[in-house]
């Protein structure tokens, strides 16, 4: 018994895990105050993105396209560019920032859009534009390789590349939160309110829960400014969540400005939770608050109603971003659960050498596989072909058709989550994080055990 690492061993794909690099600088682009991507590429690469934001957030994002044809693709469409700036900069005025975004058409053609941003800068916006503070940021995500988690690693990096300015030292800390939910964000900047610690969050997208003002043109959008990622060169040091979700960035502001990094763990569970503030309290000085000890007592207690109970020995199959299926592993080990699948679903050659993986490969005593590369299908062929019986899936909406037809529960974690209501609001992160992916776990199970009628008395004892 152990834990296999290994590659899918089909070359196609079956009911993809992941959409596109382009995707994740987009996500990067909603983070960012006065700031529209405009993505380089055909209208589709703009438009299903937007579609699967609107679908995760039940929000509206504003995002522009060049809107690629025919001709572009045979003649190039670099003036499409220049033509989408100065159609952006005309009607919002309030713009600052355009990330131009690449896409798998306009790489293979090969547009060259950081010639067309040297053309820009020289022209257009010393002509058209003179006075008006406007940043153009080429952002290459070829569609062809990696994923939304690397397209938003790409993205984060550039952003901070391109502001990131040394100043006066800062009494901040840099936290780049990766791919999460607005609920995150919330749980995050409570902890780091509790400890009195100030940070550069990037990206601020706890706004992306937009209200209703009946009086007012609401627009969801992030708050995190330019004048905070540039100040990220002048921070005490940078808490990066997760390895591949803003990974890079850290290590850049390491390396060029020797601003101290941190990159992980996910603070996903207890065990997680408690690194992340000791990783806080060593890098500010500041200790950790009693109102936190009591907020973990409180998750403690929580887990400890139904871990022995109702999660010990269930086989559960997790899949999504890595450093997400990786954190939710730890805790669902934290609770005498066995992850036995763990679907990584992009082609990133680095997986394979992950310490976290490793640690699996050296402490499991059951079986698990780990598949990197993977999609959708080696989920259901291992149900289907293979007998593998799992008592519950983790992961976002795109797999909710295999957990139907095979009548296993599912919690719906990551993203997209399109076909449960408010999820975006809830965090994974942190204490309240750990009690509520335990207590939506649990009731999920509750519910499987009442429609199969399996042991559902033991509710009523309960």
């Amino acid at each position: 018994m152990a834990c296999e690492v290994k590659e899918k061993d089909r070359t196609g794909v079956i009911n993809p895990i992941f959409t596109c690099q382009p995707a994740g600088a987009q996500y990067v682009s909603i983070g960012v105050k006065d700031c529209i991507g405009l993505v380089h590429g055909g209208q589709g690469c703009v438009m299903f993105v937007r579609l699967i934001f609107s679908q995760h957030f039940k929000e509206s994002f504003e995002l522009a396209s060049t809107s690629l044809h025919e001709d572009g693709a045979v003649f190039g469409a670099l003036n499409r560019v220049e033509e989408g700036v100065d159609v952006l900069l005309m009607r919002y005025p309030d713009v600052k920032v355009i990330p131009i975004i690449s896409t798998c058409s306009t790489e293979v053609i090969g547009d060259d859009i950081d010639g067309v941003v040297r053309k820009l800068n020289n022209g257009l916006l010393k002509e058209k534009y003179a006075g008006r503070e406007v940043h153009l940021i080429p952002i290459h995500t070829p569609s062809f390789k990696g994923s939304q988690v690397s397209g938003y690693d790409v993205a984060v990096e550039a952003f901070v590349k391109y502001f990131a300015k040394k100043g006066d030292a800062s009494d901040k800390i840099n936290l780049i939160t990766g791919w999460v939910n607005p609920g995150d964000v919330k749980a995050l900047k409570h902890l780091l309110s509790e400890m009195n610690i100030e940070a550069n969050v990037l990206f601020e997208t706890e706004s992306f829960d937009s209200p209703l003002i009946p009086s007012e043109n609401t627009v969801s959008h992030g708050e995190t400014t330019i004048e905070e990622i540039a100040d990220t060169a002048n921070a005490m040091g940078t808490i990066a969540l997760n390895r591949y979700e803003g990974g890079n960035a850290a290590k850049y502001l390491e390396s060029e400005f020797q601003v101290p990094a941190v990159i992980g763990p996910t603070p996903i569970g207890i065990r997680n939770t408690d690194i992340f503030l000791k990783n806080l309290s060593k890098m500010t000085g500041k200790p950790i608050s009693k109102s936190l000890a009591y907020e973990r007592g409180i998750a403690l207690d929580t887990l400890t109603d139904l871990t022995h109970m109702f999660f010990a020995g269930k086989k559960v199959a997790i899949y999504g971003n890595a450093d997400l299926v990786i954190g939710l592993t730890e805790f669902c080990l934290d609770l005498e659960m066995k992850p036995v699948l763990l679907l990584l679903g992009d082609d990133n050659k680095n997986y394979v050498d992950d310490p976290r993986i490793k640690d699996l490969q050296e402490k499991v005593d059951f079986d698990m596989e780990v598949v990197l590369n993977a999609d959708l299908w080696e989920l259901e062929d291992r149900i289907k072909n293979h007998g593998l019986e799992l008592d519950l899936i983790m992961g976002h909406s795109k797999g909710r058709f295999v957990a139907m037809e095979y009548n296993i529960p599912m919690l719906r974690v990551g993203f997209p989550v399109f076909d449960r209501a408010g999820y975006f609001r809830h965090p994974v992160v942190g204490y309240e994080g750990a009690m509520w992916l335990a207590e939506e776990m649990a009731n999920v199970l509750f519910t499987d055990m009442e429609y199969k009628k399996n042991k559902e008395w033991i509710l009523a004892m309960w």
